[in-house]
């Protein structure tokens, strides 16, 4: 299961990354990429408080409370998208960054690292 989840968040790392270029670029990131975006976010997320209810290593808690809240942030760039506002580079740098610390700790712990 966390392998599956850590897979979610590898793609959805990958369309993140264009969204940011987009954004970065004084631009709106295109809608369909924030819905699979989210879509998958949000599905790691699940596929995470799953193995954390069924018990895990104690590193997958930290790791699904740090995506949750870099999901957060990234409901607020969603808020503001809707809006047609253009999202500050600094909110979408600290959401990526926050995001990027959930999933290494996700990784170290799914490779064995951890």
């Amino acid at each position: 299961m966390l392998t599956y989840a850590l897979i979610a968040f590898a793609v959805t790392a990958l369309i993140g990354l264009v969204m940011a270029a987009s954004v970065l670029r004084g631009a709106l990131a295109p809608w369909a990429l924030s819905l699979v975006h989210a879509a998958l976010g949000a599905t790691g997320l699940v596929l995470l408080l799953v193995a954390v209810l069924n018990g895990t290593a104690e590193l997958i808690p930290i790791a699904l409370g740090t995506l949750v809240v870099a999901a957060l942030g990234g409901f607020y760039l969603a808020f503001l998208h809707l809006q047609n506002k253009p999202a500050p580079s600094s909110i979408v740098l600290i959401h990526a960054s926050v995001a990027v610390i959930g999933v290494l700790m996700l990784t170290g712990t799914v490779l064995g690292l951890l």
